[in-house]
């Protein structure tokens, strides 16, 4: 198989408040987020390429123009976890390129959630 990755990054405030009230992840925070898109296939097209890094160009729009300076419990109602994220830009991905193979989002730069089917 052949793999190609693409980052694309935003900074987002959330607050997981289903958690105690002691939990930092409680409180109101932020992160500078990078959310790697995954994407496989067994065979290259005709241009050599798994999909062209500029046909993900839709992500990096839906990013800045749905996620990018807000908060993130009003837009994935409040399950606003790396993994749900994760998730939720893999079911994103998927629908546009079947190629979609697994998305990864980071919060800080020790910790990682992905979602792969």
């Amino acid at each position: 198989m052949f793999h190609i990755t693409k980052e694309f990054h935003f900074s987002a405030s959330h607050q997981l408040t289903h958690l105690a009230d002691d939990h930092q992840c409680a409180r109101l925070h932020g992160h500078n987020y990078i959310v790697t898109v995954e994407l496989a296939a067994p065979a290259l097209n005709n241009d050599g390429f798994v999909r062209d890094y500029h046909e993900l160009k839709p992500l990096k729009d839906y990013i800045d123009n749905s996620f990018d300076h807000r908060h993130l419990n009003d837009i994935l109602d409040g399950h606003s976890t790396a993994e749900n994220m994760a998730y939720h830009f893999y079911e994103w991905c998927a629908a546009r390129w079947p190629e979609t193979a697994a998305v990864t989002v980071s919060e800080t730069p020790k910790t990682t959630a992905t979602y792969r089917p």
